[in-house]
């Protein structure tokens, strides 16, 4: 790798995959399985990984979400507001996100095309532009890429514990 595009796309790929090692094989009741009644499922862990993905990257580049954009929102059918990710979310509107392997993997599939794309135009100067501050003041779009994956490599790593606790 000699880039940072190049080095950012290996990473992203590397959270496509453990998207789709945990989903893999699983069926509708394992995604929703919770380990104490209360905690994140599986299913809400991926769901939520994605939709801050989609939305941050989508954001960090000026552009619409794959989840609205492309009918994701619709399809997924949860009673929860279209610019919703998850965070912050109750016990309760954790327990809203009900889901398939099937629609998890569609739209992970569809986000990572989506944010390689944004990618493959990225220069190394463009890391350092300051994003407007939705989400803090002087945020650069590197350092919002690196917190995205931050972000979405631990919750992978949750959800690969719990398929490994729950021994599926």
């Amino acid at each position: 790798m000699t880039t940072s595009a190049e080095l950012l796309t290996d990473h992203f790929g590397r959270v496509d995959e453990l998207v789709h090692d945990v989903l893999d094989g699983l069926g509708t009741a394992d995604l929703a399985r919770r380990p104490d009644g209360s905690a994140n499922p599986i299913g809400w862990l991926v769901w939520h990984l994605l939709r801050v993905q989609d939305d941050h990257v989508a954001e960090a580049f000026g552009t619409g979400q794959v989840w609205t954009d492309d009918g994701w929102c619709e399809r997924f059918g949860l009673n929860l507001d279209p610019s919703d990710t998850g965070f912050g979310h109750s016990t309760a509107q954790v327990a809203v996100v009900r889901t398939t392997p099937e629609l998890l993997v569609g739209y992970g599939e569809a986000v990572h095309a989506r944010t390689v794309g944004h990618l493959r135009e990225l220069r190394d100067e463009d890391l350092s532009r300051i994003l407007p501050p939705t989400h803090g003041e002087g945020v650069s779009l590197g350092e919002r890429l690196v917190s995205v994956l931050g972000d979405d490599l631990q919750h992978a790593g949750q959800a690969a514990y719990l398929r490994g606790l729950f021994g599926v």
